[in-house]
């Protein structure tokens, strides 16, 4: 794959060969990309279906619709994909072949200045996906109480002084409301490891933009129907980046649920809607990490839906 010509698309792919193979397209079947963003994961869907073949798209971010692919056997549904499975009902699909899930934020997302998702720019502290949401960063870190704000730091930023860092935001949000990026890496600037300053700060705004989007919500909602939309041995194939997705994705695909034991019949037998298709995460080539970052922390899953027994 010519990965430099790609470097100025909208979002680079991570794994995009793996991720087709792993959705074993069918010429005449009904696909789902439930990350749509720049489209590049849908062109090669697409590419790979015939005449009959259907592909729905879904993504929640008003920008990534101007990416929105002329084709007759492509739909755009300008939805969370926490609403899969109602969103597919109006469409008049009540069963798909396959599920493609990027989780990663796209690079547009990082790239436009004025989103307050990157801390390469100063910008409002907005970080909502959908643009609507009640929610932006910097009323979370006005109106959080010091332990919530503890709490997200460590749990999604997985961020070492996460108690610390809250108390900081805390007090000095007494003093001044904390509203744009530079405000934000001012306040924390003595809880920064020295070294680590980029890491950290990627840390912190991690921890910021899934609370805000309540992107661990979002995917458990849409794992569940899943089950619902796909036919029996139809694939779904998720991409993660951060330890605690790819720990639900793994926990669903192998057991249908994210805690605790698989379910088991009177009988002993497990009652699992999925077969684990790779039993470890696939991860990117050497020649793929060399070329973009972002594919450093992806994990890729798959599983096939089971019929029931």
């Amino acid at each position: 794959m010519d990965y430099k010509r790609m470097e100025n698309v909208y979002h680079v792919p991570v794994m995009l060969q793996e991720c087709l193979d792993a959705l074993a397209i069918k010429p005449n079947g009904v696909y789902v990309d439930v990350t749509f963003g720049g489209g590049g994961h849908s062109r090669e869907i697409l590419k790979r279906l015939g005449p009959e073949g259907k592909l729905f798209a879904f993504d929640q971010d008003p920008d990534a619709l101007k990416n929105a692919i002329d084709d007759p056997r492509f739909t755009l549904i300008h939805q969370n994909f926490r609403f899969l499975k109602n969103s597919l009902r109006l469409e008049g699909v009540r069963a798909v072949d396959g599920i493609l899930a990027d989780l990663g934020v796209s690079s547009h997302q990082f790239d436009a200045a004025d989103r307050g998702f990157s801390i390469r720019f100063d910008a409002d502290l907005d970080m909502r996906m959908d643009q609507v949401g009640d929610l932006d960063a910097k009323s979370l870190l006005a109106t959080y109480a010091e332990e919530d704000l503890h709490r997200i730091f460590g749990m999604y930023g997985e961020i070492m002084n996460a108690k610390s860092l809250a108390k900081t935001i805390v007090t000095a949000r007494l003093v001044q409301p904390i509203q744009t990026v530079s405000e934000l890496k001012e306040v924390i600037q003595r809880m920064v490891p020295k070294g680590k300053e980029h890491k950290y700060h990627a840390q912190v705004f991690q921890a910021l933009r899934i609370e805000v989007n309540r992107e661990l919500d979002a995917l458990q909602e849409f794992l569940l129907q899943t089950v619902d939309v796909l036919n029996v041995g139809g694939r779904l194939v998720v991409m993660s980046y951060h330890s605690l997705e790819d720990r639900l994705v793994k926990n669903f695909m192998a057991k249908g649920k994210f805690k605790g034991e698989v379910e088991k019949d009177f009988f002993g037998n497990e009652i699992k809607p999925f077969l684990v298709v790779s039993r470890k995460a696939i991860t990117a080539s050497a020649e793929e990490l060399a070329l973009n970052n972002r594919s450093r922390s992806a994990k890729l899953r798959i599983a096939e839906k089971l019929g029931v027994s």
